[in-house]
């Protein structure tokens, strides 16, 4: 035996038996620092384990979690004009868009679907804010409207998740006009009778907040998200001075009355069944996939089941 058995012949076996570890099996939490394995993480809804941080989410992976056996189909959405103004600055308007869809596999920022949540039928649409920060442009409008269509042709109720961080600028005036577009989508469920939920997660921020995102017959936040129409550096800036701790995060604005609840990931889904078959006049869901329970029989009915002598 010499030092080529002993060391070079096991050293080149292991450089040739080593095995390549993927990048992406753990996430660092952002707020406590904690490595989190993914699947641990994505079977807590992406959220921390350790401090209970809400990371973001994409609107596929929120609706699986949502809708009964991950189960739904999405709603078609009229495409607008790509690139309206022909807008550029350090990059080309189509060319941030292309780079946005292969980064996310999503054509837009918001996405429409239908299913049934507890055995209730809804409209839900979510937002995605790793798509260009969610930003509201006419795609983002036509969405709002196709779910609101849809919701009052079937008669659901429907459940919005907001993330933006305000209207895109690469559409100008035609990007805000989708303020008053939204809210008379959402006049349209009002006139129709069908509740409106708004889940409010972080960010949601601008021109979102300053119409359909606070428009809804009952707003839920996710903990210690951003909720707000200028950001809280911009108005220190502004009246220079230090505004109060956890200002303009959910739980502040639970205690000063500009929200109805404040409930986790891991929750929303049992929460968001309640108050839709409340507002919907409905009994309380089956826990479980179990069938309804069958109602008590009249007296009548009881006598004329009941065996005969």
């Amino acid at each position: 035996m010499n030092w080529i058995s002993n060391y070079v012949r096991p050293r080149i076996n292991s450089i040739f038996s080593r095995r390549e570890t993927p990048d992406n099996l753990w996430t660092k939490c952002d707020e406590c620092g904690t490595m989190l394995f993914h699947r641990e993480l994505s079977d807590n809804l992406n959220v921390c384990t350790n401090c209970n941080h809400h990371m973001a989410i994409t609107p596929r992976d929120r609706f699986g979690a949502l809708f009964d056996g991950g189960i739904f189909s999405e709603v078609a959405v009229p495409t607008p004009i790509a690139d309206p103004l022909q807008f550029r600055d350090q990059k080309k308007y189509p060319d941030r868009m292309r780079t946005a869809q292969k980064s996310t596999g999503e054509s837009e920022a918001m996405l429409v679907a239908a299913g049934e949540i507890g055995r209730t039928p809804i409209i839900a649409a979510a937002q995605d804010f790793s798509f260009m920060g969610g930003s509201m442009g006419m795609y983002v409008g036509n969405a709002i409207i196709a779910a609101a269509q849809e919701a009052v042709k079937l008669r659901r109720p429907l459940i919005l998740f907001s993330a933006a961080g305000g209207a895109r600028m690469q559409e100008g005036i035609l990007s805000l006009m989708q303020m008053p577009r939204s809210t008379v989508a959402v006049q349209m469920l009002k006139e129709a009778g069908l509740p409106y939920i708004v889940v409010l997660t972080h960010p949601t921020t601008g021109g979102v907040t300053a119409s359909y995102a606070m428009l809804g017959d009952v707003h839920i936040a996710e903990p210690n998200a951003l909720i707000c129409f200028a950001g809280p550096r911009v108005i220190e800036q502004t009246i220079r001075e230090k505004l109060p701790e956890g200002f303009q995060r959910a739980e502040y604005l639970l205690d000063h009355g500009m929200l109805d609840r404040v409930t986790k990931r891991t929750e929303m889904r049992a929460e968001l069944i309640t108050i839709t078959r409340m507002l919907m006049n409905q009994p309380p869901a089956v826990m479980g996939d179990l069938p309804a329970p069958v109602p008590p029989a009249s007296p009548a009915e009881a006598d004329d089941t009941a065996p005969k002598k």
